[in-house]
């Protein structure tokens, strides 16, 4: 599956881990704009500073050398004729044309109504219920990469966290439940 990522998934990076172990597992095809990546950096910069958004351009950068293929660059033609009810978001779906994607990831669904994604056989979907649908087509798959992505996040901090808090904390207590259960 072709999907856009909105910069709100992308940030913070426990959804955008678990995100980019399926797309390495060939689960899915991640898709963004330079546009949605800078508001990624923009977002950290403003929550955590300067040093933050020097983080999120590394990071960034990383992505770009592991999947270069993702960067689509949306025709502004079809972003003139686009409408939405936040016309910032106007980009995301333009990307989302432009690149071929089957869906938008994005907490922000109200922000991209399904009357007007439908003429471009585009969905919108959230991630929690997206990465429970991959759970229960390939739970060992999605298991693996969680507490992998866990393992790196306990690396990283002193007091150590457990997958379901981590989960919960990343706004995915759906998947949370699954996997704890």
């Amino acid at each position: 599956m072709r999907l856009c990522l909105d910069a709100c998934v992308l940030y913070p990076t426990v959804l955008r881990d678990c995100l980019m172990g399926l797309a390495q597992a060939g689960q899915m095809t991640p898709l963004w704009s330079d546009r949605i990546l800078e508001e990624w950096a923009r977002a950290a910069e403003r929550n955590l500073g300067p040093e933050g958004g020097m983080i999120a351009r590394g990071e960034i950068a990383l992505l770009r050398a592991n999947f270069p293929a993702a960067v689509i660059e949306a025709d502004s033609e079809i972003e003139a004729r686009l409408y939405l009810p936040d016309r910032a978001d106007i980009h995301v779906l333009a990307t989302a044309i432009t690149g071929k994607a089957e869906a938008i990831l994005t907490f922000n669904l109200r922000d991209f109504p399904r009357a007007e994604l439908a003429g471009h056989d585009i969905v919108a979907l959230h991630p929690d219920s997206y990465l429970c649908d991959i759970w229960a087509q390939e739970p060992d798959l999605v298991a693996k990469i969680c507490a992998g992505v866990l393992a790196r996040m306990n690396d990283l901090r002193e007091a150590p966290s457990n997958l379901r808090k981590m989960l919960k904390r990343a706004r995915l207590p759906k998947l949370a439940k699954r996997l704890a259960d």
